[in-house]
């Protein structure tokens, strides 16, 4: 395997593959909320919230859910300062099932501060789906469902290319 330099990237995952990955994510989901009358997607704004968009429609494809989709927009790198806000219709919390959709989990700080909206409401389940989780924890998030677990170093960097067709995929700089 080539050693990867500060421009270079290596791909992880192709476009099909990353695909599987969030078809495979949406079975499990339905597995574990069958029961349910529906879920609330969340996705993080960004890729985050290109995988939650794909995982709907995976969803509304294979299940017969009502299937709801928001967005969270809050400034990631400055976290503390800005608060959490949905975007489009206001949505019901109120005992549902809620899914928070991100695209990599490394530290588990965005996640963190993507879930406090739903602490402030009483929810029926919170569950986290990631398509990638790089292992780096350091907040207590952990993803429910994960499309890829991938073991790197700190200074390496997992990318997630899903609002842009011809670049699509997973990679690694």
């Amino acid at each position: 395997m080539p050693v990867s330099t500060p421009t270079s990237r290596q791909q992880i995952l192709t476009s099909e593959q990353t695909r599987q990955k969030i078809r495979r994510i949406a079975y499990e989901v339905y597995e574990q909320n069958f029961e349910e009358q529906g879920i609330i997607v969340a996705g993080v704004m960004g890729e985050g919230y290109a995988f939650a968009q794909r995982l709907v429609e995976e969803l509304r494809a294979i299940s017969p859910l009502d299937v709801q989709l928001a967005g969270l927009h809050f400034d990631k790198e400055n976290p503390h300062q800005s608060s959490v806000e949905f975007n489009g219709d206001a949505i019901n919390l109120e005992n549902q099932a809620i899914i928070v959709a991100d695209d990599v989990l490394n530290t588990g700080r965005t996640l963190a501060f993507a879930l406090q909206p739903f602490l402030k409401v009483r929810i029926k389940k919170l569950q986290v789906a990631v398509i990638v989780d790089r292992n780096h924890h350091r907040f207590p998030v952990s993803a429910d469902y994960v499309g890829y677990s991938l073991s790197t170093t700190i200074n390496e960097h997992v990318e997630v290319i899903l609002s842009d067709p011809e670049n699509e995929g997973v990679y690694l700089k």
